[in-house]
Order: C-alpha cells, then sequence, then structure tokens
C-alpha cells in the first residue's frame, strides 16, 4: 500500500497504525487525532497482509498489532524490520504474551511491545520514549549511576547525599528524583535513611510487563525530604540473579515519571548490568584510598570501556580521602597520576559525621550543614546537570499535548 503525504501535513509528526482490530482502532484515533500537529495514518489489515508494501516514508513512529500466535505474521514483522532497521521505530502490540513471544520480539529488534488491553496513556508513553532519532542525546531523565570498585568502599551515602543535592538543585522548585537501590542481596539505602523498604520482586518478576505507574506508586518509599527510593527487602542468604527485563523495565518507568535518578549498584556483575550503565548519563566507579583499590578501579574502567565501547565514560571518585601535611601514605597528587583522566574528585574522609548521619537515619546537612563531603559532592554533581526536559523532544511535547486534549 502506497502513502503520500501532502503538502498540509509535511511539517507534522506521523504516526503509522497497523490494525484489524476496530476497537485498538478506535483507542488510536481518539488518542492521537486530538492534535493538528499529529498526522495519523491508520491501516487496517494484518502485517502478512501489507508488510512487504508498507511505506514508511516521512513516519516518525510506526505501531503495529499483530497476532503473536500467527507464525505468518510473526514472519512478516520480521521480513519488515529487516527492511526497517532502526528508524522510524514500531512497537508491536499483542493480544498474548509469554516467554516465547517476548523473546521473539526481542529478536526482531522493535523498539518496543504493549500488551492489550492497552491505556490511551501507556500508547502515548511509549510513542514518546522510543520516537528519538538515532544520533540524538536525548533522554526523559538524567540517571547518575554509582558503581563500588570494592566492598564497603560507601557507595551508598555518596549515591544518597547526591540525590538530595539533585533534589534540591531546582531554583523554583524541586525536580522530582529517585534513589533506585540495585543491591538486591545485600541494599542499604532503606536503612540508611530509616525506611521501610516496598520493592516486592516477587510480585513483578513473573510478569514485568504488569509493572506500570499505578504499580510504581505502590512500592516507593518517600523519604521526608521528598525523595523518592526504590529498594527491596535484604534477602543476605538468597544469592541469584533476577530477569534483565524486570529491571529495564523498572528502569525505564522510572526514569519516565522523575526528572532525576540515583542508582545505587552493586559490586557483582548481572547479566542486566550492562544494560543500566549504558543507559546512565553519568557513572562513577567508587575507590578507596588503597593502592588495591585504585587498581580495582582502574582495571573495572578498562572493563567498561571495553564492554560498553562508546557508552558513558566511567569517572573515579576516592572516597574517604586524608591527607596530612606530613602524613605517609598516597597524596592526592599519587591518585592523579595512577588514574589519569579517569579521576572524577577526592570526598574527605569524616566518619563520625558519616555514621551519626546513618544511625539517625537522616542527610548529612541535617546534622551539620555546609559540611565538606556535600560541599565536594556539590561541585562534582552540579555543574554537570542537565535541566529536566530540557532536551525533550518534539513529539515527547505533541503526543502529551494530544493526550490532554
Amino acid at each position: 500500500m502506497r502513502m503520500t503525504r501532502s503538502t498540509s501535513t509535511a511539517n507534522k509528526t506521523g504516526v503509522v497504525v497497523l490494525t484489524a482490530d476496530s476497537a485498538f482502532e478506535q483507542l488510536a484515533r481518539t488518542t492521537f487525532t486530538a492534535s493538528a500537529q499529529i498526522d495519523l495514518r491508520v491501516i487496517s489489515g494484518t502485517v502478512s497482509g501489507v508488510a512487504d508494501k508498507f511505506n514508511i516514508e516521512g513516519v516518525t513512529v510506526v505501531i503495529i498489532d499483530i497476532d503473536a500466535s500467527r507464525e505468518e505474521d510473526m514472519q512478516a514483522l520480521e521480513r519488515l524490520m529487516g527492511r526497517i532497521g532502526h528508524w522510524p521505530p514500531v512497537i508491536a502490540v499483542t493480544q498474548s504474551f509469554d516467554a516465547d513471544v517476548a523473546r521473539r520480539l526481542l529478536q526482531t529488534r522493535v523498539a518496543d511491545f504493549l500488551v492489550k488491553p492497552v491505556q490511551p496513556v501507556e500508547l502515548v508513553r511509549t510513542c514518546a520514549r522510543v520516537a528519538r532519532p538515532a544520533g540524538t542525546d536525548t533522554t526523559e531523565a538524567q540517571i547518575y549511576t554509582f558503581l563500588p570498585a570494592v566492598g564497603g568502599a560507601g557507595v551508598t551515602t555518596l549515591a544518597i547525599q547526591t540525590a538530595l543535592l539533585l533534589l534540591n538543585s531546582g531554583q523554583r522548585g524541586r525536580p522530582s528524583t529517585c534513589l533506585v537501590d540495585l543491591d538486591f542481596q545485600h541494599g542499604a539505602c532503606a536503612d540508611y535513611l530509616d525506611l521501610e523498604p516496598r520493592l516486592d520482586l516477587k510480585e513483578i518478576e513473573p510478569r514485568p510487563e504488569r509493572l506500570d505507574k499505578q504499580l510504581l506508586e505502590i512500592m516507593l518509599s518517600h523519604h521526608a525530604s521528598g525523595l523518592a527510593v526504590i529498594a527491596a527487602p535484604n534477602r543476605p542468604a538468597e544469592m541469584r540473579s533476577f530477569d534483565p527485563d524486570m529491571v529495564t523495565r523498572l528502569l525505564d518507568l522510572v526514569s519516565s515519571n522523575f526528572d532525576y535518578v540515583v542508582i545505587d549498584m552493586p559490586r557483582t556483575w548481572f547479566s542486566w548490568t550492562d544494560s543500566v550503565l549504558l543507559g546512565s548519563n553519568k557513572l562513577f566507579i567508587v575507590s578507596e584510598m588503597t593502592v588495591p583499590s585504585l587498581r580495582h578501579a582502574k582495571g573495572l574502567v578498562a572493563a567498561i570501556r571495553e564492554r560498553l565501547g562508546d557508552g558513558p565514560h566511567p569517572q573515579v571518585i576516592v572516597n574517604r580521602f586524608e591527607q596530612g601535611m606530613f602524613s605517609p601514605g598516597l597524596k592526592k597528587s599519587d591518585i592523579e597520576a595512577a588514574l589519569g583522566s579517569d579521576f572524577a574528585a577526592v570526598i574527605p574522609n569524616y566518619y563520625r559525621l558519616v555514621r551519626e548521619a546513618i544511625d539517625r537515619g537522616v542527610p548529612l546537612d541535617e546534622i551539620k550543614p555546609g559540611n565538606k563531603i556535600t560541599a565536594q559532592l556539590r561541585k562534582l554533581v552540579i555543574p554537570q546537570m542537565a535541566k529536566p526536559g530540557a532536551q525533550e523532544s518534539s513529539l515527547v511535547k505533541k503526543l502529551s499535548l494530544a493526550f490532554a486534549k
């Protein structure tokens, strides 16, 4: 089927929906036709019937309603994706969902998939999320990730203080900020802030697709400062890796609903670690002020660069730094020489202050305003902050406007 663009629609955002389901067609029309800036085109039929003559010229997003139980439709989708490549992004909508369907859809490299019944707001957000031209550096949230080089390096304290700094960084209001503890075995974020961890992994792991904004709200813990925290109860005797789809879906949902996200990573490398690091805007490796720890940090930087290629550039923070005028041991100049361009900053050692904050479950600034730990983190984080939403694509705004109307 040949689809041509008229002069009147040349500057509009093109959304194409392919479906044989009249109810889904009506939902798409109701959702997208409210905005004059969106050029919606609906094609009635199955993907096997039109895939080989599907014209994507000028299209921004493609939504394909597919019957995953029909092998001919799945094969037609695979042929279509082979022809389309990575742009425009394709969203698959299915009636049924299981592990085999998910695996098959991922192999076709669709941008995302939804399971019926689909809510209009979910359809809008999914389109807005995937519809970004290749090569643009856009993100729904600024994501700061902290990864330990060795055990006990103080990652949790730095992640918490960074999240609180970001929360209070707005000039006219507080940007929404979420702290995510991905150390499902030994996580301490909730304990440090004296909160009840509410992330129920057993509830969402069997069916990650159930995780939506409403369920996310139920599983958020809220600190008195206004900081949102995602943390699961500790399972110290349960060492296992969780489904990567569950972790990536959780972080995708969080990044869609917050301005800033700070992630406290476990030291163990899991199957989902690469994805989390690739999705980060800033990646900090936290080391102690010892020669073995610095060696681990340098080795970790090299490993990340090898695995992630052009992903985020990891920088090393040396925590609990102490340097007396005549004291032996490592000097800041030694650390800078060892790490080179990978060096980010040193964080001074104020053990009593940190210990009191942890025991009381409060931020460092509540005990000692303007302390040197917070001051150093502010120098490290604040100059690199991007304004939330500043790089948001025009399609996000258009689709949001369409849904709001």
